[in-house]
């Protein structure tokens, strides 16, 4: 890959805080929803989006950042230091040590996997859908 340039490696950074933080809060909340509002939990997952970021930051000087560039290989490694990050945040609270972490790494997987079909080519795919909505609402 080279060395990247700045302002990709900030996008890096940016996408990589935003799924594992979502990720986080999502497995974090799923027992109440009042956790979704707790100003703990949301430090919490801030902290385990932020330390996966800074790891994806650091990949991206190795050979191994080329992984971002493709859509597997992106949630992969979204997904994998999504984990480790979680791992390293908070003790998980299910029934085996590492089983919110690996969940978390699932769901903040996911999420990247779902982000780059639907926000690739600057949301080409939404636009689309949103042209046939209102091409059905006009037509009525």
């Amino acid at each position: 890959m080279g060395v990247l340039d700045w302002k990709l490696r900030a996008r890096v950074f940016v996408e990589r805080l935003w799924q594992p933080t979502c990720a986080c809060m999502t497995c974090m909340s799923a027992p109440s929803f009042a956790n979704l509002v707790s100003a703990v939990h949301w430090k919490i997952a801030l902290q385990t989006g932020v330390a996966a970021g800074i790891l994806a930051l650091l990949i991206t000087f190795t050979p191994l950042g080329r992984l971002f560039a493709h859509r597997y290989g992106n949630a992969v490694l979204v997904g994998v230091l999504t984990a480790l990050a979680d791992a390293w945040s908070h003790p998980g609270r299910f029934g085996f040590e590492y089983g919110e972490a690996l969940l978390t790494g699932l769901v903040a997987g996911l999420l990247a996997l779902a982000g780059s079909f639907v926000l690739e080519d600057r949301a080409r795919r939404v636009r689309q859908i949103w042209a046939r909505v209102r091409a059905m609402t006009t037509s009525r």
